[in-house]
């Protein structure tokens, strides 16, 4: 039998400590721990904003006093909070809904354009709404992947400089509604950058003082453009597309070649520099080159590992199964959108053909190489990350993964890990989130049945009840 099968109860037992009281207690219900075991329990008790008891309802009978707000789950299901290790904050709040995939007013949303905020109070409000929705949904963290000075003349105005200075504020304020990782952007957003632009970026990155509160805001490396998206023929492949064209990287330079090696170049700066990479790479070429520079980076005398620092190949769309595999033994992340991939499928078939597409997006071979790591991109899709793991299912059971129930169980298991613990590896804050287990933040969603009982495709369909951040709901149905 599976360890993440619906029967199983083979429950853990946590303490953090003697009893004390609680200000909350969760029980009878079923407790997914997200550990790679599959653990359950039944019950689980926050104090101080931690998990301080984990088990049967009587383990944590005892933290329960007058004063503990004590939630009957009834059968209900709580799993860690969600962490959308990809998402745009900023641009999401002043956009939705118009999504650019998948737009519930395609009209409307083509309409949107030009400055979407102008100032600071515009990219408060638009953080703040952001975190009202994203509650709605149990997603307690999420990773801002490019925000800074290379934005600061942008369009939108969503990737200013300025939006840093905002989470920092709201962080130290204790306003935000999820904990905010943030990578630097020194060049343009979806356009060519400049060696030496960011190579001084990552240098006055490298120099910053840490952020004061980093379990709520934290800036651990850099965004990097390696290329753009196959469906633009602009992913960088070693196949052509119907054009006959190969696509082309995000780099200033007179010829590929030069372009390769000065992206290599940054990559090596980064790394060096003790930074987290974060790397857009969609085409095969550039995701070798990526990984390529990481592996030279981390073999320089003194440097750190690459799996010290989670580096992070950003969508990965025509990565072969050797990469996902070379990323395993490098300690690189893959994070992937399954939204794009149900959105696109067969229009990367008519442009590069059935066989290639065929071949994309392998999130069962990322899955079994354990480098998964599912995300939104949102606004780009929407947010909930119920339907991202449904449509990784459907992808993964349409280029020949099992269907049987018990291959689907354990999937599924695999699959919330993806959006909870394996992002909190990511995040390099698996010591302190991504789990429910004693000591750990108290980062929790309820939601209305048990996963396991309605499987991946049924996901969608399970409302979310209750969204609980540092020990506080934040959130209630």
């Amino acid at each position: 039998m599976s360890s993440s099968e619906t029967g199983t109860r083979a429950l853990i037992r946590e303490r953090g400590g003697p009893p004390g009281r609680a200000e909350l207690v969760l029980r009878g219900g079923s407790v997914l721990v997200m550990d790679a075991r599959g653990s359950r329990a039944e019950a689980v008790a926050v104090a101080g904003g931690r998990i301080a008891a984990l088990g049967d309802d009587a383990d944590v009978a005892g933290w329960i006093d007058p004063g503990t707000r004590v939630v009957e789950l009834e059968g209900r299901a709580v799993l860690p909070g969600i962490n959308d290790s990809h998402l745009h904050g900023s641009w999401l709040g002043s956009r939705w809904p118009h999504t650019l995939f998948g737009a519930p007013d395609p009209e409307a949303a083509a309409r949107v354009r030009g400055a979407l905020v102008r100032d600071r109070a515009g990219r408060r409000a638009a953080i703040l709404r952001a975190g009202r929705m994203l509650a709605e949904y149990g997603i307690t963290s999420y990773t801002e992947p490019g925000v800074g000075p290379g934005e600061d003349g942008g369009e939108t105005g969503c990737f200013h400089s300025e939006v840093i200075d905002v989470y920092r504020e709201l962080a130290a304020s204790g306003e935000l509604l999820q904990r905010v990782t943030l990578l630097a952007l020194y060049g343009v957003l979806d356009g060519p950058s400049d060696l030496d632009t960011v190579l001084r970026g990552i240098a006055a990155r490298a120099a910053a003082p840490a952020e004061p509160s980093p379990e709520w805001f934290s800036v651990p490396g850099v965004k990097l453009f390696g290329d753009l998206i196959p469906l633009s023929r602009q992913a960088w492949t070693e196949r052509a597309y119907d054009d006959g064209t190969h696509g082309d990287l995000l780099v200033r330079g007179d010829s590929v070649e030069q372009k390769a090696e000065r992206l290599a170049e940054m990559i090596r700066a980064a790394h060096a520099a003790g930074l987290q990479i974060g790397i857009h790479a969609t085409g095969d070429r550039t995701v070798q080159l990526a990984l390529d520079a990481i592996a030279e980076a981390a073999a320089a005398p003194g440097a750190p590992s690459a799996r010290s620092l989670g580096h992070v190949v950003i969508h990965g769309d025509l990565a072969t199964e050797a990469q996902l595999r070379r990323m395993a033994e490098l300690g690189v992340w893959c994070n992937a959108q399954s939204g794009i991939a149900a959105a696109s499928d067969e229009w990367l078939a008519g442009m590069m053909g059935a066989d290639v597409a065929a071949e994309a997006w392998a999130y069962g071979a990322a899955l079994d190489a354990g480098v998964l790591v599912l995300s939104s991109d949102a606004p780009v899709l929407g947010f909930d990350w119920r339907r991202g793991i449904a449509d990784a299912e459907a992808r993964i059971v349409r280029t020949g993964g099992s269907a049987t129930p018990e291959a689907a169980r354990e999937r599924l298991h695999r699959l919330l890990r993806a959006y909870t613990a394996v992002p909190a590896q990511q995040d390099r804050a698996a010591a302190w989130k991504g789990t429910v287990s004693a000591g750990k933040v108290a980062d929790l969603v309820v939601l209305a049945r048990d996963p396991f009982e309605v499987g991946a495709a049924g996901l969608p369909d399970v409302p979310i009840d209750l969204t609980v951040l540092d020990g506080r709901v934040v959130f209630e149905r």
